[in-house]
C-alpha cells in the first residue's frame, strides 16, 4: 500500500486526511504505548462513540464515508469500519477495510422484514497490520446496543481477531460468517450498491417511509420479549 493511499488522497470513502478524522485520531490515540495500543484505543472509540444504526440511506455516498459517519455520530457496519480504518491511517497505522457475508440471527423483526433476509452482504470490518501480523476487528455494535440486545460486547486486544461471537449471552446463535469478500484500500461503493440493491430492494425503495426508527429501542423490546 503506498503512502498516498494510506493518507487518504486516493481514498474518497476512507478519507483519513480529513481534518476531523486527523483531530479525532490524534485525540483518541494520545498516549498510546505503541501501534497495538493505538489500534485498541481507536477501536473502542469507534465502537462506543459512534452509534450503530442500520436505518441509514444506503444509496448515499456519505453513509459509507468515514468523515461523514464521524460527524453524524451514527453509522452502520460499513461506515463504522470505514471510520476505524481512516482513523488508523491518520494515526500512522496500516489498515484496510474488509467485508464478509454473514447470517445475523438476532436482527430485529422490523429490520429483517425490510431486508427480506437474515443474510447481511458486505458486513464491514477493519484489518490492521500490527507488529507484522494482520488482525481483524469489527467495531459495529456499540456497548449500549449490546446491553439492550443481550449480546456480548466484542472486545479487542490488538493481538487476536475480534469478530462477532457465535452466541449471545443466553447461548442463542448470534452471527455466522458465510463468506469473506477480502480487504480493500477503500470502500468498494459501486460493488456494494449493486449487491445490496439486488438483495434488499425494499431497503432502497422504502427508505423514507420505513427507516426512520430507533434500532436500540427495537433491540431492547425484542430482548425483553
Amino acid at each position: 500500500m503506498d503512502q498516498a493511499t494510506i493518507s487518504g488522497e486516493f481514498a474518497p470513502f476512507v478519507d483519513s486526511g480529513h481534518p476531523g478524522i486527523v483531530a479525532f485520531a490524534r485525540d483518541r490515540a494520545a498516549g498510546a504505548g505503541g501501534a497495538a495500543d493505538a489500534a485498541v484505543r481507536l477501536y473502542y472509540a469507534v465502537r462506543d462513540e459512534v452509534r450503530y444504526d442500520p436505518y441509514v440511506d444506503l444509496s448515499a455516498p456519505d453513509t459509507f464515508r468515514a468523515s461523514a459517519c464521524l460527524a453524524a455520530g451514527r453509522a452502520f457496519c460499513v461506515g463504522k469500519a470505514s471510520l476505524l480504518t481512516a482513523l488508523a491511517r491518520a494515526a500512522g497505522l496500516e489498515a484496510r477495510v474488509g467485508f464478509a457475508d454473514v447470517r445475523n440471527h438476532l436482527a430485529t423483526p422490523r429490520l429483517r422484514a425490510l431486508m427480506g433476509s437474515d443474510i447481511f452482504h458486505f458486513h464491514g470490518y477493519t484489518e490492521f497490520t500490527l507488529d507484522g501480523r494482520r488482525v481483524k476487528a469489527t467495531p459495529a455494535f456499540n456497548l449500549s446496543l449490546c446491553e439492550k440486545f443481550g449480546v456480548l460486547p466484542l472486545e479487542f486486544d490488538g493481538r487476536a481477531d475480534a469478530l462477532f461471537h457465535p452466541l449471545d449471552k443466553a447461548g442463542r446463535r448470534h452471527m455466522e460468517y458465510l463468506d469473506d469478500r477480502g480487504t480493500f484500500d477503500d470502500v468498494p461503493f459501486e460493488a456494494i450498491q449493486a449487491t445490496m440493491r439486488a438483495a434488499y430492494p425494499r431497503l432502497f425503495a422504502e427508505y423514507d417511509a420505513e427507516r426512520d426508527g430507533d434500532f436500540e429501542t427495537e433491540a431492547e423490546a425484542q430482548s425483553q420479549a
